[in-house]
Formats: C-alpha cells, sequence, structure tokens
C-alpha cells in the first residue's frame, strides 16, 4: 500500500515523514519549499506497514518555473499512490492553497486522510476544527513533531486500506537484495538527469538551476537479473563554501547516502573535468572502500572523443592510485547514450568488489611477489613477511604477518597493492592491507 504526504509548503509534511518511517530521513528545516523531490520508504504505524512518499509542497505557479516542476512532481506521486494524508497547519488555519490543493486531490477520486499538524497543546484540536471546512472529512488533531494522534491517525489509515480493498503487502523473502549506488557529483553536473534516464521516467526534478536536489532520493530498478537501489544525491561543494544550514543538511545527508551505499558512480562533466572538487570527492569514496564507476557525463558536447576517453582514463590512474583502473563510462544523460554499458559496468564493479580469494592462492602470489620485488632492509635488517590472509571482502580486505610492520615502507605496500589488483583481476577497487606482527598463525 502506497500513502502520499500531500499539503502546500511548511505544514510538517516532511516531520510526519521521518515520524512515520522512525528515522530523520527527509531534511526538516523552518525554510518553505526545503522538499523538492517525492521521496519513499518503508513506514510502520503499529501494526500497519506501508510505502510512505514524501512530496514537495503545493503553491501556485507559471508553467515552466521551479515551482510548477516541483507541483508536477507531486502529481505523480498522487497518481501513484493508493491513499493520502492531506496536511495543513492547524495554527494557521485553512488557506486558499489548502484549498486548490484540496479540490485536486478530491478530483483523484482517492481515500484521504486529513490529518491537522501542529496541533499540540490545549488549544490544538479546537485549532484543528477549521479543516472541515475542506470537506475531506474529520479531521485528525495531530503533532508530527511530538508525536501526538498516531492512534487516531493509525486507526483512519486502517479504515482507508480497507476502503481501497488491497491486502497489506507483506515481504518477499526470496527478493534478492538490490544492491545500492549512490549517484554523487559537484552540483549541476546532471545527477538527477541521468538517474531519470537510467530508470526512463521523469522521476527527479531537473533544471539549469544548480542545487535542485537535497534530499538524497532513493529509487529502486532493475536491469535484467540484476537489482538496483539508486539513489541520488545532493552536489557536494567545497566546504569553505558551504554556509547555509539548509546546505550543510543536504550535504551531510549526501555524505551518509555514500557511506551506507555499496557502489558509487560519481559523474563528472566532461567538458570541464577532474576540477579540484572532482578529486575529492573521488578520494572520499576511495576511502570509504566503496566500489566505484566514473560516469563522463555530457559526452555529446566533447569534440574529439576518443582523445578525451585515452586522456581521463590516464588522468584517473595518475589523480586516484588507490583505486588504479577506476572504469571511466561516457554517458550523455540526455540522449541516454551509454547509460545500459554504465549499469552493466556497476554491476561489474561490485562483483569484482566482492571478490573473495583463497589463502593457497594468496600465499602463492606473495611467495612470488616477495621472490620479484623482495621488502626492502630498514636499519641493516631485511623485513620478512611470512603469511597473508584475506579478512574480509567488500572492499578486500588483506592481513599480512610480518618481521616489523611498523618498518615496512609505504611505497612496498604499495607495490603489493598494486600486484594483487593486477594478478587477481581488481581493476580500481579500493583494497586495504593491514600489517600485523607475528607469525604464520597456522603453523
Amino acid at each position: 500500500m502506497k500513502v502520499a504526504i500531500a499539503g502546500r509548503a511548511n505544514v510538517g509534511k516532511s516531520t510526519l515523514f521521518n515520524r512515520l518511517v522512525g528515522k530523520r530521513l527527509a531534511i526538516v528545516d523552518d525554510t518553505p519549499g526545503v522538499t523538492r523531490d517525492r521521496r519513499e520508504a518503508e513506514a510502520r504505524l503499529q501494526d500497519l506497514t506501508f510505502t510512505v512518499v514524501d512530496t514537495a509542497g503545493f503553491e501556485g505557479a507559471d508553467e515552466g518555473t521551479l515551482e510548477h516542476r516541483m507541483w508536477a512532481q507531486m502529481g505523480r506521486a498522487l497518481d501513484e499512490a493508493d491513499v493520502y494524508l492531506f496536511v495543513v497547519d492547524a495554527r494557521a488555519g485553512v488557506t486558499p492553497l489548502d484549498e486548490q490543493l484540496a479540490d485536486e486531490v478530491r478530483r483523484r477520486g482517492k481515500p484521504v486522510v486529513l490529518v491537522a499538524n501542529k496541533a499540540e497543546g490545549r488549544n490544538g484540536e479546537v485549532a484543528s476544527l477549521e479543516a472541515y471546512s475542506l470537506g475531506l472529512g474529520d479531521p485528525i488533531a495531530f503533532s508530527a513533531e511530538h508525536g501526538d494522534g498516531l492512534s487516531d491517525l493509525r486507526d483512519a489509515l486502517m479504515e482507508a486500506f480497507e476502503s481501497v480493498g488491497e491486502p497489506l503487502p507483506e515481504e518477499d523473502e526470496d527478493a534478492s537484495k538490490p544492491i545500492s549506488v549512490a549517484i554523487l557529483g559537484r552540483p549541476n553536473v546532471g545527477k538527477s538527469t541521468l538517474l531519470n534516464q537510467i530508470i526512463g521516467e521523469e522521476r527527479m526534478l531537473t533544471g539549469p538551476e544548480a542545487g535542485l536536489t537535497r534530499d538524497s532520493i532513493t529509487v529502486d530498478f532493475s536491469r535484467g537479473e540484476q537489482h538496483f537501489r539508486l539513489v541520488d544525491t545532493a552536489g557536494l561543494r567545497r566546504r569553505a563554501r558551504v554556509t547555509e544550514a539548509l546546505e550543510k543538511a543536504s550535504t551531510g545527508d549526501t555524505i551518509r547516502a555514500m557511506k551506507y551505499a555499496e557502489a558509487a558512480i560519481v559523474v563528472l562533466d566532461a567538458t570541464m573535468p577532474f576540477e579540484k572538487q572532482d578529486l575529492t570527492i573521488l578520494d572520499l569514496v576511495a576511502r570509504e572502500g566503496r566500489a566505484l564507476v566514473i560516469a563522463f557525463n555530457k559526452w555529446d558536447l566533447v569534440p574529439t572523443p576518443d582523445e578525451s576517453i585515452r586522456a581521463a582514463r590516464e588522468a584517473v590512474n595518475r589523480l586516484i592510485p588507490q583505486a588504479a583502473g577506476i572504469r571511466v563510462v561516457p554517458v550523455s544523460a540526455l540522449s541516454g547514450r551509454g547509460v545500459d554499458k554504465l549499469m552493466a559496468t556497476v554491476g561489474d564493479a561490485v562483483e569484482r568488489w566482492s571478490t573473495r580469494i583463497s589463502t593457497g592462492k594468496l600465499n602463492r602470489w606473495l611467495e612470488m611477489a616477495t621472490q620479484r620485488h623482495a621488502p626492502p632492509a630498514v636499519s641493516g635488517r631485511r623485513i620478512k613477511i611470512r603469511y597473508m590472509t584475506q579478512a574480509k571482502s567488500r572492499p578486500p580486505t588483506f592481513i599480512a604477518f610480518c618481521s616489523r610492520p611498523d618498518a615496512l615502507p609505504d611505497s612496498y605496500k604499495r607495490y603489493l597493492i598494486n600486484s594483487l589488483r593486477e594478478t587477481f583481476d581488481m581493476p580500481g577497487v579500493p583494497i586495504r592491507l593491514l600489517l600485523r606482527k607475528g607469525d604464520n598463525p597456522y603453523a
């Protein structure tokens, strides 16, 4: 069952969304119009489980404006939903915009639960009575901030679900877990346009304005037998330029999405790639140990494609040595060129990122690598690497037992990591090599 939260700007829709999902997923701020794209998540209210959709605030707008595009996103959410939570501000009372949106909702003919939010305190219920005039049924006096009125909301939702006549969804235990992929990059490089092109619909709000995306929005997508959970994120600017509290919240949301993802698509503008902020984002993803693919967007604007792609691949290996061999895929988010190849490359990168190497193979490789290039002698004593094992995958993490781990130079560690990457076919995969003092624990 899918429930869309609708209402004008700043009535507390995102606070209600966070209350229902039990996490602070949506960014909340006193500034009107913070939410722009629709965001979905699994919600639980006592014994009810359903999908809840947060939407942009309704505002009257002229065609072609940002507000009009935000209304189009809300309209799609209303079309797809089974039930509506119509939220009004009990303190402010019913406004002409509330009445206009109520007409839109009524025309769709779906069950509506009317929520008079910000109705906490002694006068809350009295303030909520004005919402009767919308003709959407009995209003529920509610406080998303404090959680007042949750039982009444549960009962109203249960009644609405029964009127639709569909059973509550049950989790499919056999469904394969989707690969979580964060789409990252500077503002205005085409991240949202790329996501829309991948899934084949206008799911994300796009336009020439920089910084349209604020919340990290999750969308499920399947390609053949592979299932992905794509996360569109706000553009990351240099920290010194991020001063507003709202942008700080968006940046924190983006970093959190990247840390919880398994893979990352870093989108670069092919007409001006490898700016300082691009390298900062790539380094951040590599240090977090995520499977990484670079999407060179706006490829249709590049005058010399063959020469540019060669230069891009050389630059990646030179500038991001900790994940040498990162796959670079030229794409056009506007036309869709290269999008299929991009998703195939992401699937391949995750497979390599999940590599497991047996202890026997590792130690045969270690013997060969140390014979080809022996560990150096430090202070007249040669360092001995006796044994290696893989501690975990995702990212591949190896532990080497050696005589003097603190004395082994970083240059030799890089040699071992690059040799591992080449021998076991892990291009572009961040590899972690930990050194421990001690003999072979299995001797």
